[in-house]
């Protein structure tokens, strides 16, 4: 978003940690417009350290805020600790017009069961709800937030903004065997996946035709996952991280679905991977609820799993002919166009922001 308000001629300074989650690292480059501040490191997701850190960053961030005193404050959460301190510094400062875009729930969308409604979770949680009041302007990742926050949301202006990508220049003309089907599983294989379901699609797939998974990234349970679904006697192909947007497109271009299956427990309503899929022109196999779910049906983008449709929906793949998968790849590039592009996101906050 700090591009959609340089664009639009504005001043635009980033707060932003000197510390790397993903790769738990101190960063060492430097980036236009951005202040790195210095914060404390964690090495588990899950841990007091990780949520100390975040307060540390929070505190030291709005030091810097104090000293920039910027006119509008566009603040991304979670880390939930920054909507207690951008509270307070909206509280002393009203002339400024606060925004929160939540990009995730914590500790919602975490896998941590039951357990988010007892203490130290639930006042994780409220570190955020209490303090959502302040805002002037909420945008949400998702429909689906907005549905989870319903009450908390219920006297605050909120929008929901999906996030957008660059569309790549790699070439996507479909490269497909129809005497075969190919499946694509895109990012990281961590607990939240659902290697179950994933196990039992491919199994009744493979039993209809030669199926084939194509893995591009890694995590803790990559073997598991392969191990899975060589069990059903389907093919794996693991092509490990690649970053490379022709060498990730060709993959796409030979495969007829790409794999958007996650955990029931987990309360997200659009991935990441499904952007990049529908980038790629490539349809999805989804059991993402709400606004994904929503997506598939109205745009003719794929099929939704859910716990007890897998028949059907592997007798409706066996039932399509060459027309429908070119379809299907038509209307994925559309749906990534009208709702996923930058000049799609542009028109949105366009909207919000009166531009």
């Amino acid at each position: 978003m700090n591009e959609f308000f340089t664009r639009n001629g504005h001043d635009v300074t980033v707060i932003q940690s000197n510390f790397r989650h993903f790769k738990k690292e101190f960063r060492k480059e430097e980036k236009k417009n951005t202040v790195f501040v210095n914060t404390k490191p964690y090495y588990k997701n899950l841990s007091g350290a990780r949520l100390y850190s975040h307060y540390n960053f929070a505190k030291n961030a709005f030091i810097k805020v104090e000293q920039i005193k910027p006119d509008l404050l566009y603040v991304l959460l979670p880390p939930n600790s920054l909507a207690k301190l951008a509270a307070n510094y909206k509280k002393n400062n009203m002339p400024v017009k606060l925004v929160f875009d939540l990009i995730d729930l914590w500790p919602e969308t975490m896998p941590v069961g039951k357990v988010e409604n007892v203490p130290p979770f639930t006042f994780w949680k409220s570190l955020r709800n209490s303090n959502l009041k302040y805002a002037d302007e909420i945008i949400t990742e998702c429909d689906l937030y907005q549905s989870v926050l319903k009450k908390t949301l219920s006297k605050v202006r909120t929008n929901t903004i999906y996030l957008a990508k660059e569309d790549s220049t790699a070439e996507k003309e479909p490269n497909l065997d129809f005497n075969q089907i190919n499946l694509c599983y895109l990012g990281s294989i961590n607990n939240i996946i659902d290697i179950s379901k994933i196990k039992k699609l491919v199994k009744e797939i493979h039993k209809i035709k030669q199926t084939t998974l194509h893995i591009i990234g890694d995590g803790e349970n990559r073997d598991t996952l392969i191990n899975e679904i060589k069990s059903t006697g389907a093919k794996v192909v693991y092509h490990g991280k690649i970053f490379n947007t022709n060498e990730k497109q060709k993959i796409f271009n030979m495969c007829h679905f790409g794999l958007n299956i996650m955990k029931e427990s987990v309360c997200v309503g659009l991935t990441m991977k499904s952007i990049d899929y529908f980038q790629a022109g490539l349809p999805i196999i989804n059991s993402i609820k709400a606004d994904t779910t929503n997506l598939v049906n109205e745009n003719y983008i794929g099929f939704n799993l859910n716990h007890n449709n897998l028949p059907e929906v592997v007798e409706d793949i066996s039932k399509m002919g060459a027309s429908d998968f070119l379809l299907m790849r038509s209307n994925t590039r559309k749906t990534f166009k009208n709702l996923f592009s930058i000049s799609a996101f542009d028109r949105q906050m366009q909207k919000v922001f009166g531009h």
